[in-house]
């Protein structure tokens, strides 16, 4: 819906900013999740969680100074980095997704 609605329009405002809230809760959240340890503690799935909180204020910021195509740019490399990516990573044997869609 959003991608497809009007862009600027007050929907469009306040559904990304529920976005941006949600991304900011999830991303804080995951550095919680140890469970596959890398790096110590930390996993590659922590390297898309810091990128999500950089990322985040300059999709806002762009979005404020009206610069479009970064906003654009800045929030489909998110929502690419952080939902594709990070959902495939729930994929990888042992995890609990790949469990429920493989049966394994």
């Amino acid at each position: 819906m959003q991608l497809a609605a009007p862009k600027g329009t007050i929907p469009h405002r306040a559904i990304g900013w529920v976005w941006v809230v949600l991304m900011l809760v999830v991303s804080l959240a995951s550095f919680f999740i140890h469970t596959i340890r890398l790096w110590g503690p930390w996993s590659p799935i922590h390297l898309l969680s810091i990128f999500v909180l950089i990322m985040l204020p300059l999709g806002v910021w762009y979005a404020r100074r009206h610069r479009i195509a970064g906003h654009r740019q800045t929030m489909t490399l998110m929502l690419v980095g952080a939902l594709v990516i990070a959902g495939a990573f729930t994929f990888l044997p042992g995890r609990i997704m790949h469990q429920v869609a493989f049966g394994h």
